[in-house]
């Protein structure tokens, strides 16, 4: 039996590594630079240097040149890194609540002024996905 097809599984071949995931929360903070991607999530140089550029090559991130002597660039997020912003916030909030002991690192306010707390809802009805909302539906033959 051949393993399910799923853009979960193709998802995690880009971004499904911890390096990958501290670089992009970094990118998302707005630290651009290597060396502040790499003070600030304690990843290797050379690890750090692999995974920004697997996310490069796959197109969530994008070099931009900031000096030519030495050359240098910082990294900034395409349409597709910033895409995973709510994916972001989503595992930061599951890691809130089921990970992290003691006093929250972090909360985001939003503009309304209150604390964040992001939630999936469906596009045309509003209501909050839940498991028990959710049904595995057939994709329609294309025509």
């Amino acid at each position: 039996m051949a393993p399910r097809t799923c853009s979960m599984a193709n998802a995690l071949e880009v971004v499904g590594e911890r390096w990958s995931l501290l670089a992009l929360r970094e990118v998302f903070f707005g630290n651009t630079r290597f060396d502040q991607i790499a003070a600030n999530t304690g990843a290797s140089r050379d690890v750090l240097a692999a995974r920004l550029k697997k996310l490069v090559a796959a197109g969530v991130l994008e070099k931009r040149p900031y000096s030519d002597h030495p050359p240098r660039h910082e990294y900034h997020l395409t349409e597709a890194g910033r895409a995973l912003h709510n994916v972001m916030l989503l595992l930061k909030e599951w890691g809130d609540a089921y990970v992290t002991e003691g006093p929250l690192p972090l909360v985001w306010e939003h503009s309304c002024g209150h604390v964040l707390q992001p939630r999936v809802v469906c596009a045309s009805c509003g209501e909050e996905a839940t498991p028990e909302s959710l049904t595995p539906a057939p994709i329609p033959a294309a025509s």
